[in-house]
């Protein structure tokens, strides 16, 4: 009887990187208002302000130039609950998301509302909450509360130069469980060596197994493939940035394995970036097998063989 197939792998991922972007002549108007504890939107051709602003007319298509103040109060026009927020959401209790429109607009703002479940309606009059500290960002507003509830303390309204820049941490957190192709990779990674799957129409061999893109169809023989290969191409790094493991320069090149069809992409070290080259013969540089695991970052990096550089004729299909 053959044995029971092993469980598919399942691990958390955490995504998240600062998205910084400048903001033009109109957001930047924006943000500053709200640095500022005020809240500006755009009055468009037709006569209607929006709140947040748009940069361009949406009829006209010309660039928006009349910002115009609205009332940091105004009415809740639909909402949904959120029973148990997510980190980095507005609120770390039960909240309302809503549309609000603000009095002076004539289109709806989504936030957060910090109100009972039993108190969220359509119809809600709700105001501005602003945030203690501020510095030209959305998150200026801390949420929206219903009128009815207390002044809270806030430092008075800022001022400085105008605001032009907005950062935002972005991240995304999930939980990702691979098919049983490549769970039978990854184990194969832990034991020290390279597993392909073969392509039954075409016969490429993929590294590490995936859907056909050629021919749509699974990979179904499973081919070992060599921890050598060629540089197809690569990159230089030159500059920083933040979480950067290494310190550039150095380069970062697609290795097409011996035995495979596909090239992966993967670190050269152990000589000058300038000596890198497309044909260059590399090997892979594993980690002490007592750290292994079910990951890719077995290999640390890949160095060059001293062989003989690849023609160029047995990769030219693998740029």
């Amino acid at each position: 009887m053959d044995p029971a197939p092993a469980s598919p792998l399942a691990a958390p991922l955490d995504i998240s990187f600062d998205y910084t972007r400048s903001l033009g002549p109109v957001l930047g108007q924006f943000m500053t208002g709200l640095r500022d504890r005020r809240v500006l939107g755009a009055r468009t051709s037709d006569g209607r302000v929006h709140v947040p602003p748009l940069e361009y007319d949406p009829a006209t298509h010309a660039p928006v130039t009349e910002l115009v103040p609205v009332q940091p109060t105004g009415t809740v026009t639909s909402w949904t609950w959120t029973e148990k927020p997510l980190d980095g959401q507005p609120l770390d209790r039960p909240f309302g998301w809503a549309l609000i429109r603000l009095d002076g607009s004539d289109t709806p703002l989504l936030h957060a509302v910090d109100a009972g479940r039993e108190s969220m309606r359509t119809g809600m009059r709700v105001r501005i909450r602003w945030a203690t500290r501020r510095s030209g960002h959305i998150r200026d507003i801390a949420c929206f509360e219903p009128v009815q509830a207390p002044d809270p303390e806030v430092d008075p309204a800022t001022g400085g130069d105008p605001v032009t820049v907005m950062t935002t941490p972005i991240r995304l957190s999930y939980t990702h469980t691979t098919s049983a192709e490549e769970s039978r990779y990854l184990r194969a990674l832990a034991e020290g060596r390279l597993l392909g799957q073969r392509c039954p129409v075409c016969r490429k061999v993929y590294v590490p197994p995936r859907v056909c893109p050629a021919d749509g169809v699974p990979t179904e023989d499973e081919v070992p493939v060599r921890d050598h290969g060629t540089v197809t191409t690569y990159c230089v790094v030159n500059v920083p940035f933040a979480g950067q493991r290494l310190d550039p320069p150095y380069v970062v090149a697609q290795i097409l394995l011996d035995g495979a069809d596909i090239p992966i992409p993967h670190l050269i070290l152990g000589l000058p970036t300038s000596e890198v080259r497309m044909g260059m013969r590399v090997a892979a540089v594993w980690r002490d097998p007592e750290t292994w695991s079910t990951t890719p970052e077995n290999i640390a990096h890949f160095r060059p063989t001293g062989e003989p550089d690849a023609p160029y004729e047995s990769y030219q299909e693998h740029l």
